[in-house]
């Protein structure tokens, strides 16, 4: 469905996008929203939280040479951020029956992609 809109990109770390195809496949091999299921869901969209929000807020001020006041203020912004995200998520984790599971593990596989090729 994404391909099929516009939409922006964030990279992450080859190995957290190996990490969370690979825990999404457990997940899904699993089948149940058990307490391990969602603990194990809770820390991998942190995970992917904490790096979205270090790509949009924190990379244009790096890419922009911002000064350790301006780069101090812009993580205590993002850490607050992810801190109201967290609640947020393990409230609505906490709730999961199976259909729903695997709602939310279809959209993590639906937003992570694999680096393309370079040009030649």
């Amino acid at each position: 469905m994404l391909k099929q809109q516009s939409h922006i990109v964030a990279p992450i770390a080859d190995e957290l996008r190996t990490r969370a195809l690979y825990t999404v496949r457990e997940l899904k091999d699993r089948g149940e929203a058990d307490k391990q299921t969602v603990d194990q869901l809770y820390e991998l969209i942190v995970e992917l939280t904490e790096s979205g929000l270090d790509f949009f807020f924190l990379e244009p001020l790096r890419r922009l040479n911002a000064g350790s006041v301006m780069m101090g203020v812009a993580r205590v912004g993002t850490g607050s951020m992810l801190k109201g995200s967290k609640m947020v998520v393990h409230k609505v984790l906490k709730k999961l029956d199976a259909q729903s599971l695997g709602a939310i593990l279809d959209f993590i596989e639906e937003i992570i992609h694999e680096p393309e090729a370079p040009a030649l």
